[in-house]
């Protein structure tokens, strides 16, 4: 006789991780306090941390530099320019870059910045580079920046109270200069999102002044061409995060008006984007995020009780074993209208769901089984995500549509 469970499902359950993987890990607080608007990146086995704004509304300059192994900040030499917030980062072979930014609180009383500082770990020192010559020179704020094929890329920004940016420019290290290259192709935006994959950009998200977007593009250096992916699936916004593991991209935090809380991974083999654990931490924006060795840190920022310093650890999932393909599952009428019967060749073991945003609603051990009816007639209309862990170890994502 054939098996069955019958489940009613209740978004009342906190998430709980798939396992070892998938989940968030609180870390050291950071040792300089509450702050928002500063930038990140990472050289060999340390994050770095420098500029921002604190909870006294003063910019910074200072520059800290994070151990994973053990868990600990230290600081290092500040940024020789202008304090300064909603400034860019990212690494080059061995070597940190920090730029651009508004020097002051107050937009409307600030000058903005078109420097471009180096900082090379083995000395502990900056060097001035080339300055940006973006947006006729005039510096820029609220841009986005990504590394790829051993070249920096700074990409949008706001250089005015109205004057918004669309243009991308590549810097070359090994000689020191700017290079226009096409521009984004949606036109001008700030507060983007971009993360690199192998050697290639992806840039995303933002608001054409006023509105937030959520199309995303990815770019290719060796021809100077964009293409538009799938649109994020998640809400539109700014001033999110943004990192890359595994030659997947993430995106996390974020304000659309309100703050977010979700994770969301984009797969470029497959041109999908799918929900992962929701932060570990409380909702916020204008955070930072770096990566060491595969292992991803986002903190700082604000939240709805104000700035923080708090620092999460995002461990991805183990993509070997993690099967997110149509492997022996169906789950049907999809969409529905709250009542589906999951089916399995190989028996189920454990099955969770996820809401758009990437938080649990329920998760229940089985015996064994391979058919299940599920009730979700008391959930809202929208979108939700099955996982279910087979026998064989592996895990099926499926999305659920209920009408």
């Amino acid at each position: 006789m054939e098996k069955r469970t019958y489940l009613l499902i209740v978004c009342l359950l906190p998430m709980l991780a798939l396992s070892q993987y998938n989940q968030w890990t609180k870390k050291a607080e950071f040792t300089a306090g509450k702050r928002e608007r500063a930038v990140a990146f990472s050289i060999g086995d340390y994050g770095y941390v420098s500029t921002g704004i604190d909870t006294a509304e003063i910019l910074l300059k200072d520059l800290w530099q994070y151990d994973p192994n053990t868990d600990t900040w230290m600081q290092k030499a500040d940024l020789p320019g202008a304090a300064r917030r909603d400034a860019i980062a990212f690494s080059v072979n061995g070597k940190g870059y920090v730029g651009t930014g508004i020097d002051n609180a107050n937009a409307l009383l600030g000058t903005k910045l078109k420097d471009l500082w180096e900082y090379d770990p083995t000395t502990n020192s900056w060097t001035q580079k080339a300055d940006f010559p973006g947006s006729g020179g005039n510096g820029i704020y609220f841009a986005t920046a990504f590394s790829a094929d051993n070249k920096g890329y700074i990409c949008g920004g706001k250089w005015g109270p109205s004057l918004y940016s669309s243009q991308l420019w590549e810097y070359k290290p090994s000689s020191d200069q700017w290079i226009q290259r096409a521009n984004f192709p949606a036109g001008v935006r700030y507060q983007l999102s971009s993360f690199s994959i192998g050697n290639q950009g992806y840039v995303g998200l933002g608001a054409n002044q006023d509105v937030y977007k959520k199309d995303f593009y990815r770019y290719n250096p060796g021809s100077n061409q964009w293409t538009q992916i799938a649109d994020f699936i998640g809400s539109e916004r700014g001033s999110a995060c943004s990192f890359s593991i595994n030659n997947r991209g993430f995106i996390c935090l974020g304000t659309n008006g309100g703050l977010l809380g979700d994770l969301i991974e984009y797969n470029p083999e497959i041109n999908e984007w799918e929900v992962r654990c929701a932060y570990g931490g409380s909702e916020r924006k204008n955070a930072i995020s770096f990566v060491v060795n595969n292992r991803a840190f986002v903190g700082l920022g604000k939240g709805y009780s104000g700035k923080k310093a708090s620092i999460q650890e995002y461990a991805a999932p183990n993509y070997a074993n993690l099967n997110e393909t149509e492997l022996d599952c169906q789950i049907y009428p999809n969409p529905s209208k709250g009542i589906l019967r999951v089916s399995t060749e190989t028996y189920m073991e454990e099955i969770q769901l996820l809401d758009a945003f990437g938080k649990g609603c329920y998760r229940q051990t089985l015996s064994k089984s391979n058919f299940l009816e599920l009730d979700l007639t008391h959930l809202p209309t929208g979108v939700y995500y099955a996982r279910i862990l087979v026998s064989n170890g592996q895990y099926i994502q499926k999305q659920i549509i209920i009408e």
